[in-house]
């Protein structure tokens, strides 16, 4: 039977302590039967593990988040991540980190890190690529830098997924011709976001579905705390936006996402 992926979740963060049991039975329910775990930095990895263990249908990202590249520690959370992608680590269930994530380039927050952002961006990719593991990327105002840093990768660019996407048509057209997914998420189904548009143009084939709980809820739950559940919300309005069946966009996303993840 098919099923759905939520292929971006932070459920292991502290908003989730108190019903994180519930969240995964609301999940199961909802027919989300895979999680994928992108890590965010050292202070995260524990709880990460923690929560890995706790379904065999998660799996775990290891990498570092652009906001936590900061000039005094970045260096030392690039070894702890490259350590734990060494470590042979692997979950009660028998899974080890199915990518690199989530890394990427956010330049909303702080401009004055962007070329540490980079330089850190564009290791995580080349250790990825080195061990044959797609990357899950983080893009906030920063599309050009992004798309350039991908591109710049010549032969060493691993397969990827532009998590959480809300460009433009030509950047997503950039993102998949150098052989990138879009990670489509609540964004899409808010008023005027535009998003419904680019999705609108874009073959199916190139989207994956995510939450990136507990943040970007969909409508009717926008501003609230985001769960893996609501996975079917995201992807009833990208079937309503291309006049396909839900199922045809749970199958065709599944296993792309899949075919990326290898889970």
């Amino acid at each position: 039977m098919p099923y759905f992926a939520d292929t971006h979740a932070h459920i292991y963060v502290e908003e989730f302590d108190v019903d994180r049991e519930a969240i995964a039975q609301r999940a199961f329910q909802a027919n989300v039967q895979i999680i994928l775990l992108p890590n965010i930095d050292s202070s995260t990895t524990d709880a990460l593990k923690q929560t890995a263990n706790m379904d065999a249908g998660y799996h775990p990202m290891m990498g570092i988040h652009p906001c936590s590249i900061k000039p005094l520690t970045y260096k030392e959370e690039l070894n702890h991540v490259l350590a734990e992608l060494d470590s042979g680590y692997q979950s009660e269930h028998g899974k080890g980190y199915c990518a690199v994530g989530e890394i990427g380039i956010d330049i909303y927050w702080d401009k004055s890190t962007l070329g540490i952002q980079i330089e850190a961006f564009e290791q995580q990719m080349l250790w990825a690529h080195e061990r044959n593991l797609p990357v899950a990327v983080h893009c906030r105002d920063a599309y050009d830098e992004v798309i350039s840093s991908i591109s710049n990768m010549g032969a060493d660019r691993p397969k990827g997924v532009l998590h959480c996407f809300t460009g433009t048509l030509d950047q997503a057209n950039a993102l998949i011709e150098l052989g990138f997914l879009l990670g489509i998420g609540g964004v899409v189904t808010f008023k005027n976001s535009g998003l419904d548009k680019v999705v609108e143009q874009v073959d199916l084939k190139h989207l994956i579905l995510e939450t990136d709980s507990p943040y970007l809820a969909p409508t009717p739950h926008r501003g609230k705390r985001n769960e893996p559940s609501y996975i079917p919300i995201i992807a009833n309005k990208i079937a309503e936006v291309k006049a396909i069946d839900i199922h045809e966009v749970m199958k065709t996303t599944t296993q792309t996402a899949h075919d990326l993840f290898d889970w």
